[in-house]
């Protein structure tokens, strides 16, 4: 074989190369790759939409149409009217007596006796204790005989003073000594009144020795006992007398108040306060406002009011904390509706307004002033509207109702008062306070 043939041919057992990798048929394994992945993607969109569909889908369609759908609820419902509704001011206050007496010895001397029984309701000038007088029985006697001894002088002067007289226009004696005698008579008058003054001294003492009640109200604990020698130094007194008829509330209000409660008391109108209980729901008394302070407290921004009560049942005791409501003024005749008919949420206040095929309707309302279980309405509703004041939680825009059968016609607030706390007023329904209430897109008002 020659030489060119050799270089020609191939060895037999040559290997065979194989084709390069990222060649013309590379991209074959990575479009299967994608492909695959892509299958899974789908795969699980079409079981989340499976899900979604089965599970988490409304169950009907607009709020409305769901609403429709619900049976109908059972509420309350009352009618919107007409009458009277009352501005009322509420401050805390505190009963304060008229006076408190805190009685103490004007002199010193034993405590004999007590005339009282401690809580005792006593009138003013009644006995209540009494200081050992013997001492101040012989002052009197003491001053009783010198001012005899002195008045006898006296006499004395003035007789020869009349004698000098005569004998000095007589010119028998000197004028020097008609002069003299003048002073003489001035000097024993002089001592005469002083005596005088002290015979009065110890009849004052004497009467110091007995204890009167210097007003009429009730005695409270006893702070000394009989034999113990009081002075007038001491501190603590012996006894304190507490007037209760009449007695004060006073009580605050915010500075705001001020200007329309100012208007009110320059025009001379009497205004009427009535105090309540700790929790705001007995009315304890009646009264009248006295006077308003000259200052405005820095620290709280509030004034201080004082009002005046009979108090002839004894209802209001002192330091006793109670809740004044001043009657301001009296709106006549304005549109009114129960306060468990107004909503809050996302619209502002609403009232859900029963319509004549027995389903309710959110209805925006504007409210004025709270008098008990009245409010005022500014705008939203007229007299003879029906809204709903109970089961109003459980109720959507368009949802059917079925009025409870004892529901009726609102009866408004009785005008006989400052108002009364809430609760407190005679109803034809029994309140609930309204929550998650909704409106027609299904949501609730609040937007949630």
């Amino acid at each position: 074989m020659d030489q060119t043939t050799s270089d020609v041919v191939p060895p037999r057992h040559a290997p065979v190369q194989a084709p390069v990798r990222g060649g013309p048929e590379a991209p074959l394994p990575r479009r299967s790759h994608w492909r695959r992945w892509l299958l899974i993607l789908l795969l699980l969109l079409l079981i989340a939409g499976l899900g979604w569909y089965f599970f988490l889908r409304p169950s009907g369609g607009s709020g409305r149409n769901r609403a429709a759908a619900e049976p109908p609820q059972p509420v309350g419902v009352a009618k919107v009217d007409q009458g009277d509704v009352n501005v009322v001011l509420t401050g805390l206050g505190t009963v304060t007596p008229m006076a408190t007496v805190t009685v103490q010895t004007q002199i010193n001397g034993q405590l004999m006796s007590v005339g009282y029984t401690e809580g005792q309701l006593v009138k003013k000038g009644d006995f209540l204790a009494q200081i050992d007088p013997r001492p101040f029985d012989v002052a009197l006697a003491q001053a009783q005989g010198t001012l005899a001894h002195d008045s006898a002088l006296l006499a004395q002067a003035k007789s020869d003073l009349a004698r000098f007289t005569i004998l000095g226009k007589q010119d028998s004696i000197a004028q020097q000594q008609v002069a003299d005698q003048q002073f003489l008579v001035q000097q024993d008058e002089g001592t005469v009144a002083l005596d005088q003054a002290s015979v009065d001294s110890a009849k004052l003492n004497l009467v110091y020795c007995h204890i009167v009640s210097p007003v009429t109200g009730r005695v409270g604990l006893r702070l000394v006992d009989p034999g113990n020698y009081v002075q007038t130094s001491s501190s603590t007194g012996l006894v304190v007398v507490t007037q209760l008829q009449p007695i004060s509330v006073v009580f605050v209000l915010p500075e705001d108040d001020i200007p329309q409660l100012a208007e009110q008391m320059k025009d001379g109108n009497t205004l009427a306060v009535s105090s309540y209980d700790r929790t705001n729901a007995k009315k304890l008394a009646d009264g009248t406002l006295i006077t308003i302070d000259n200052t405005v407290d820095t620290t709280t921004g509030a004034v201080k009011l004082r009002a005046s009560f009979p108090n002839t049942d004894n209802a209001l005791f002192p330091n006793q904390f109670v809740n004044a409501q001043l009657l301001l003024k009296t709106l006549k005749q304005v549109v009114r509706a129960p306060v468990a008919a107004v909503q809050q949420g996302a619209p502002g206040s609403f009232v859900y307004l029963l319509k004549p095929d027995n389903s309710v309707g959110i209805q925006v309302i504007k409210t004025g002033v709270t008098d008990g279980d009245d409010v005022q309405i500014l705008s939203g509703l007229k007299p003879g509207d029906t809204v709903v004041v109970d089961g109003a939680d459980r109720l959507k825009d368009g949802a059917k109702v079925v009025v409870s059968a004892n529901a009726g016609q609102h009866s408004g607030t009785p005008n006989n008062g400052p108002g009364a706390p809430p609760g407190q007023q005679p109803g034809n329904s029994t309140p609930v306070p309204p929550q998650n209430a909704q409106p027609e897109n299904g949501q609730s008002p609040n937007g949630r």
